[in-house]
């Protein structure tokens, strides 16, 4: 079968391969992935910043959907010609994790996505929304997971209430599409004057240009009648945690999911203590979650933003286009 492996790390090192198809084991599925979907936490393994001891050759991404291609004995969930989803974090079905059901995470500890096929135990699979293809049903496992899980499952944001959104990568755009859905007001931003028009277009109320107000926090209460906002999803980190709790009101939810500035925070105490921020570190979902996500994004047509799409051959483009941040929603590598 046709796969991308990381050979050595680096973009440049991507090596288009053929190799085995993978062969199924009592209770798993192999699965004929049609999209991946590519997002940071790629970018980073590629470069050797997560796993640095990671065994090479590997198959990087952790976002996929594709087509049921063959079952084993003993599984009773799923058929040929089933499309579905991979989901991210393969042991946790429900409740809070645990180190035993966190243990194993595709693209990291088990092959990804970027190969024609991959085996899967059945459990570890979730049936792709009807509305959508199978381009689009690949970004949700991570990125739309991740919006759900900290706007619904952790913040329980209500119809009314006022959510922040920051830049135009996948995880902020489900956070704005979801938020609309939800019956909330929207203050989306962006460092790109034209990209502020299409965050409009997706239904945000209020937009600005992070980049032209170091402060952008000031922009945030002046776009919202004087007062914070009841949520956000901190997507920088080192560079925009401050600003991040300085633009919330008491007893908001901040989702800590990103670290493109930096990994380091470095705050004033005072500042969450005294006005009752919740800060949460949070990635991804249960697979209950994940089927909760499913049903939303079917009610609500819910339709993820996809940026370009390029073939398996251009691989290394497409990283290298994720790499620049010059992208608006997902970018998927079609293997099918």
């Amino acid at each position: 079968m046709k796969t991308v492996q990381i050979t050595k790390f680096g973009i440049e090192n991507l090596t288009l391969s053929e190799i085995h198809k993978p062969s199924i084991k009592s209770g798993e599925v192999l699965v004929r992935i049609t999209a991946a979907a590519l997002q940071y936490l790629d970018l980073q393994m590629i470069k050797g910043s997560i796993i640095p001891d990671l065994k090479l050759p590997h198959i990087p991404v952790s976002e996929g959907a594709g087509i049921v291609e063959s079952v084993g004995t003993d599984v009773t969930k799923w058929k040929t010609g089933d499309r579905v989803m991979l989901h991210f974090v393969q042991k946790w079905m429900a409740g809070n994790i645990t180190p035993e059901t966190n243990a194993i995470r595709v693209g990291l500890q088990t092959p990804g996505t970027l190969a024609e096929y991959v085996a899967v135990p059945e459990d570890a699979l979730v049936a792709s929304p009807e509305n959508l293809t199978d381009e689009e049903a690949a970004t949700l496992s991570v990125s739309g997971l991740t919006a759900w899980t900290n706007l619904v499952s952790n913040a329980h944001i209500q119809a009314g209430q006022t959510v922040l959104t920051q830049g135009s990568g996948g995880v902020s755009l489900f956070a704005l599409q979801i938020a609309v859905a939800l019956g909330a007001k929207v203050i989306a931003s962006s460092g790109t004057d034209e990209k502020l028009d299409r965050l409009k277009t997706l239904g945000a109320h209020q937009v600005f240009n992070y980049k032209k107000n170091p402060e952008w926090s000031k922009d945030v209460k002046r776009l919202n009648g004087g007062t914070g906002v009841d949520f956000t999803i901190d997507v920088g980190g080192s560079e925009s945690i401050i600003q991040s709790i300085l633009s919330c009101k008491e007893h908001a939810y901040i989702g800590i999911i990103g670290f493109l500035t930096g990994g380091k925070l470095s705050f004033d105490a005072s500042l969450i203590i005294m006005n009752y921020i919740r800060l949460q570190g949070y990635s991804v979902g249960s697979k209950e979650d994940f089927e909760n996500l499913v049903k939303a994004v079917e009610v609500n047509n819910i339709k993820p933003v996809i940026d370009s799409v390029y073939p398996v051959e251009k691989v290394q483009e497409a990283f290298k286009h994720l790499e620049s941040g010059k992208s608006f929603g997902k970018i998927i590598v079609k293997l099918n």
